[in-house]
């Protein structure tokens, strides 16, 4: 995964490629491939197999009540098996760009390359939520969510950075998430590098940068699987068209009359945040720093701000965004994790997040003993402490996460924006 995709983003996955063969990571990149290759079997099964029969166990003048108009309840599960087929049309397109990437066979021969059946449940789950989260940061209705998170930071890099040749400053994103942050960074003329843990994320931003063919060229189901406050049937059943924009279009679009292509000034690398940036190779290396809906991910939020001290240059500037759902809360550590509903990078241990062995055995990075919660003052004053200099900050307007706009249950957040200078 070393050097450029076909298309030319330079991507990182892997400084090592042995680590593809280590047992526990090779584990964990199949359970993820897998879940992507399972999704419309597993969906088909899960959400309307089971529903049909629940459904015809009822008595049989209360199913024949719902099943004829207006409710029409068993054409809505048709719908529903629509809709699934839909969103596993994307899975499978993820799996075959994962494949590729990594170099295996789609019915693997070698035993030992043999990815079909590592998936388990929690492994099924994300590639059900990744899928969604395209709703959020590929398609034109998830504009107005995506937009109160990432345009204040968009707007502090060009306040911050009021260079001709944007392309000399180099942004690092940690919890890259589906790449439209960096795809947005990078347009404005900067050299962006994203970093993310999860095998899921990856694969699908990998597939959304470099694969796509076209804009608006796959129609997505992002609510149609779950049956819980929808006001009406339609709203569950919204499609949208993913992605929005042609990211190699656009960047092509971008670069003219730049000195570098915006293919050379944007990379990915897959690891442990702790653990690749906290190191002397990455040492006061990027002019800014951003992060965002990702601060709350640290099972210790103080490794968090010892590793962006590090990697950012004296006078660069870290931009945060986000809320304070710590992730690791009420565990003893990062070995056992809740679900989130902002989609934390970091899963359940070994399910489908990326280590190296040294990682693995040394107990570094998230795997590291010990968790905190702080409130937002206490960060404030903490970053203040270890060697930052907050400039601005403010609570923002609510914003959800992947939210129905039209949902009778939504949850917000009230996000922390800062910015601080390391001196």
């Amino acid at each position: 995964m070393d050097g450029r995709s076909e298309d030319g983003m330079q991507e990182a996955w892997h400084e090592d490629q042995s680590i593809q063969f280590d047992d526990e990571e090779r584990r964990v990149l199949f359970a993820a491939l897998d879940s992507f290759g399972q999704y419309r079997q597993a969906a088909h099964y899960n959400v309307t197999h089971r529903r049909r029969q629940n459904f015809y166990a009822l008595p049989t003048s209360q199913w024949q009540l719902l099943a004829a108009p207006p409710f029409n309840l068993l054409s809505s599960f048709d719908r529903v098996d629509d809709a699934i087929d839909a969103n596993a049309d994307i899975a499978s397109e993820i799996l075959k760009s994962g494949l590729e990437a990594f170099g295996l066979q789609k019915e693997p021969l070698d035993p030992a390359m043999n990815w079909k059946g590592a998936a388990k449940p929690s492994d099924m789950d994300k590639a059900r939520s990744t899928i969604r989260q395209l709703y959020r940061d590929w398609s034109v209705e998830g504009a107005a969510e995506r937009s109160k998170s990432f345009e204040p930071v968009l707007l502090n890099l060009v306040d911050l950075f009021p260079v001709e040749d944007k392309g000399t400053i180099k942004v690092l994103v940690p919890g890259s998430g589906l790449g439209r942050l960096i795809f947005e960074v990078c347009n404005l003329g900067f050299e962006v590098e994203g970093n993310e843990i999860s095998y899921h994320q990856l694969m699908t931003s990998h597939w959304v940068l470099n694969k796509v063919v076209a804009d608006q060229h796959f129609n997505l189901y992002p609510f149609a699987l779950t049956f819980s406050n929808h006001t009406n049937r339609e709203s569950q059943f919204k499609c949208v068209k993913i992605p929005d924009v042609h990211p190699g279009t656009e960047l092509d679009l971008s670069s003219s009359g730049m000195p570098t292509h915006a293919f050379q000034r944007m990379s990915m690398t897959a690891a442990d945040f702790v653990v690749l940036y906290g190191d002397e190779k990455n040492h006061n290396k990027f002019d800014a720093v951003v992060t965002v809906f990702f601060l709350d991910t640290a099972p210790n939020v103080l490794r968090y701000i010892e590793v962006v001290h590090n990697c950012l240059k004296t006078g660069g500037h870290w931009i945060n965004l986000g809320p304070l759902l710590w992730h690791f809360e009420e565990t003893r550590g990062p070995q056992v994790k809740r679900e989130s509903p902002h989609q934390n990078p970091a899963e359940e241990e070994g399910l489908s997040t990326t280590r190296t062995a040294t990682e693995r055995q040394g107990k570094v990075g998230i795997d590291e003993p010990g968790s905190v919660e702080l409130t937002n003052e206490e960060v404030l004053l903490l970053v203040e402490r270890m060697g930052f200099k907050i400039q601005s900050q403010r609570l923002q307007e609510e914003t959800g996460y992947t939210q129905d706009p039209e949902s009778m249950l939504r949850n917000l957040y009230s996000v922390s924006h800062w910015v601080a200078r390391k001196v």
